[in-house]
This record gives C-alpha cells, sequence and structure tokens, in this order.
C-alpha cells in the first residue's frame, strides 16, 4: 500500500506521520476486503442459512473498515472527536466479526482467514485510538 507514502506528503502533515494510525488504515482496508471476500464466500456455501450472522457482520464489517480507513487517510483540517468515535466503532465491529468468523473457522478456512483479519484491525484500531488527539 501507498498509505505512508501518500500522507507522508501532505502539505498538513510535512512528513510527521503516525505509524500507529498508518498501520490501522492499512488494517482497515486489508479487513475491508477481507470481510467482503469472506461474506462472497459465505454465500456460496452450499448451507449458507447457517451462516447468515456471520455475512451480516462480515458486510458491516467491511462497510465501517472502509469508512474508517477514508476518515483516518484525511489530514486536511481537523474532526478528532469523530475519527477517535469511528476508529472505536471499527475496533468494535472488528471484535463481534471477528468472534463470529472464528466460530466458523473449523469448517470453513475462508472464515479463519477473515478472523484473523479482523483481529489484526481490532488492534491496530486499538493501538491507533491513543495516538489520535
Amino acid at each position: 500500500m501507498h498509505v505512508r507514502e501518500m500522507i507522508s506528503t501532505h502539505p498538513h502533515v510535512q512528513g510527521q506521520t503516525n505509524d500507529a494510525l498508518l498501520a490501522c488504515i492499512e488494517a482497515c482496508y486489508d479487513c475491508a476486503q477481507t470481510c467482503t471476500s469472506c461474506a462472497d464466500a459465505c454465500l456460496g456455501e452450499e448451507n449458507n442459512g447457517m451462516l447468515i450472522q456471520c455475512i451480516r457482520r462480515n458486510l458491516d464489517c467491511a462497510d465501517i473498515c472502509a469508512a474508517t480507513g477514508a476518515i483516518a487517510s484525511r489530514r486536511t483540517g481537523s474532526n478528532t472527536e469523530v475519527m477517535r468515535a469511528v476508529i472505536q466503532a471499527c475496533a468494535e465491529a472488528c471484535r463481534v466479526c471477528g468472534e463470529e468468523c472464528r466460530s466458523h473457522a473449523e469448517m470453513h478456512e475462508h472464515c479463519r482467514i477473515c478472523g484473523e483479519a479482523c483481529q489484526r484491525c481490532e488492534e491496530a484500531c486499538r493501538a491507533a485510538m491513543s495516538q489520535v488527539g
């Protein structure tokens, strides 16, 4: 990803990047893609009715991860309160989705992979929270 390269060139950043926030942005976009793919794989499973909750949580998590990545990428001006709220909500969505996916991990490899991506994103969001302010 080009997150560090792009943000470090922003005129309001002037090379002063926040490593925890950059890791959060990257994890958010990775998790958004993984959750979208997991939801699609769940839909392709034979007994996908058993995966309805997983699909819902995947899609919700993907949406909030993508939104969090976008909001955290903006450097012009400031909207700290919203950024903190979105990052916190993203961590919670990842926690919930990750738990759901891990409950299906023994039967579906895509859920195992997604559960891991959610855990990484949750951890990255929590680490970034202390750096936003």
